[in-house]
């Protein structure tokens, strides 16, 4: 019996996106509980870059240039290593405990991994 896979017709379809969406979904259910006065500074930065890994595999997947995407993946590699920084922070400043820590970065690593060999494959398009 023959596995078939499935078409990628849009970033949705694409397991570096689904890994990476996750990551925000976590992001924004651990910094719910941050204290108010990071509302506009950590909680805000962590969150913009939660979404900005989302957006530049959304972003690099619609352009149609393989240099183009890989300008787009590189942005998002830039943004998930800000969010890895930021939540170095919220651990040390007991925004997040370890348990919480270890499960988002957990799902970072993934997403990272995912997206370096996105991005390798990418490279070998590109003449």
């Amino acid at each position: 019996m023959e596995l078939s896979k499935k078409k990628i017709q849009s970033f949705t379809d694409l397991e570096v996106w689904q890994k990476s969406h996750k990551l925000v979904l976590l992001v924004y259910s651990n910094t719910k509980n941050f204290p108010k006065e990071e509302l506009f500074s950590l909680t805000s930065q962590m969150r913009r870059a939660a979404v900005s890994i989302t957006s530049n595999i959304a972003e690099g997947f619609a352009r149609q240039g393989f240099k183009e995407k890989l300008q787009f993946y590189c942005i998002a590699v830039g943004s998930l290593t800000e969010l890895q920084n930021q939540l170095l922070i919220a651990k040390d400043l007991d925004y997040i405990n370890q348990a919480e820590f270890e499960g988002i970065v957990e799902q970072a690593t993934s997403a990272h991994k995912l997206l370096n060999s996105f991005i390798s494959k990418t490279k070998t398009f590109i003449r």
